[in-house]
């Protein structure tokens, strides 16, 4: 952009943050190397703001420094490592437990393959990433593999990217077959016996551990949306649930969805405002926000197989499916937008005794 006039301009507490007082949008305001670069964060919101502020930064000086290192001759597969981590910190799409996740997979390449952030990007070949991989894929899970690799071809994409070399030696390698998980989970008699458990375990907060936990399975939220939902995301009139997820990341898949309650969610709910009725309508819904040590004393309590949080969610499809519910529905409810694809892979098989149950009405004779 054209040098900004000063008057124009509005500092704030955040070093590197500036107002526009014009139109009250924040701006980056920084140094790469010696030249000053002004970059819009596109909000007037401050809070917003001061959370893009660091991500902006990242991603110049990663272009700097793979410009850098490339122009020097020097680039060897940390420089491209690095380059592609600030640019996955940059990334405002992707969610702080992705980008640390990304990272992991780094440290993990690295380990399994100590001496290849020394090596020059343009001398790993296409057999050295195979027989990397063939000794990885024994000693971690196929979800941990398959994500390293895609790791692996994003650092190469890096170094393609500034020229350093033209071809991504990773770009064949064959990801790994992931089985599966066979879903375990409570009948609806032992669901109940279970949340009783947790209610009258006899801590501070069973009562609110056993609300969560009601709460996730009658809803099929996930628990990172359940514990920002509050009393104005609650439509008694209509028994819907709005569910917008982090105020600063959203929900998983960004967007706000709506969602009907169950008899069974309604009644919990309307029970639970009965009882608060003088909270505002910021307050949240829960109390608390995980009970994972709660869930699983109560499962060894009365003997059922452990289950998580998620487990809870998978159980609300499950019954949504058994009572009807078609699987297109179930999963606009669960926020997917594969159209179901997705609900099918997990939920199709379903429990085995509705399975049974369902086999028995086919029937191949003529009608009568």
């Amino acid at each position: 952009m054209n040098t900004p006039n000063e008057s124009d301009w509005e500092a704030t507490p955040i070093q590197n943050l500036t107002r526009y007082r014009t139109s009250g949008t924040y701006f980056a305001r920084f140094r790469v190397g010696k030249k000053l670069v002004w970059k819009s964060l596109k909000t007037t919101v401050f809070s917003v703001a001061r959370q893009r502020l660091s991500d902006m930064i990242r991603e110049h000086r990663a272009k700097a420094q793979s410009v850098t290192a490339f122009a020097n001759g020097k680039m060897n597969m940390g420089d491209a490592a690095a380059v592609y981590l600030q640019k996955v910190k940059a990334n405002v799409s992707l969610k702080p437990r992705s980008k640390d996740y990304r990272e992991m997979m780094i440290d993990f390449i690295r380990r399994s393959w100590p001496a290849l952030m020394e090596t020059d990007v343009r001398k790993v070949t296409e057999r050295d990433c195979e027989n990397w991989l063939m000794r990885y894929q024994q000693r971690y899970a196929p979800t941990v593999v398959n994500n390293s690799i895609g790791t692996l071809r994003g650092i190469f994409d890096e170094a393609i990217r500034t020229g350093a070399r033209f071809d991504n030696p990773a770009a064949e390698l064959s990801r790994v077959r992931v089985r599966a998980k066979r879903l375990e989970l409570p009948s609806r008699e032992n669901f109940l016996k279970f949340v009783e458990e947790i209610r009258t375990a006899g801590a501070r907060q069973s009562k609110d551990c056993a609300n969560l936990v009601r709460f996730l399975a009658y809803s099929g939220m996930r628990i990172g949306e359940a514990r920002f939902v509050t009393w104005a995301d609650v439509n008694f009139s209509r028994r819907e649930l709005q569910v917008r997820g982090d105020p600063e990341t959203a929900t998983k898949n960004g967007e706000t969805r709506h969602i009907p309650m169950i008899d069974q969610l309604d009644e919990m709910l309307t029970q639970l405002r009965q009882e608060r009725p003088d909270e505002s309508l910021s307050a949240t819904v829960m109390r608390v926000f995980e009970c994972q040590n709660s869930m699983t004393h109560a499962a060894e309590k009365i003997g059922m197989k452990r289950i998580t949080h998620h487990d809870l969610r998978h159980l609300f499809a499950t019954i949504c499916i058994e009572s009807g519910v078609d699987i297109p529905t179930v999963s606009r409810w669960l926020g997917h937008k594969d159209g179901g694809a997705l609900c099918m892979k997990t939920y199709g098989h379903l429990r085995q005794d509705h399975s049974f149950a369902q086999a028995r009405r086919v029937n191949f004779g003529v009608a009568t």
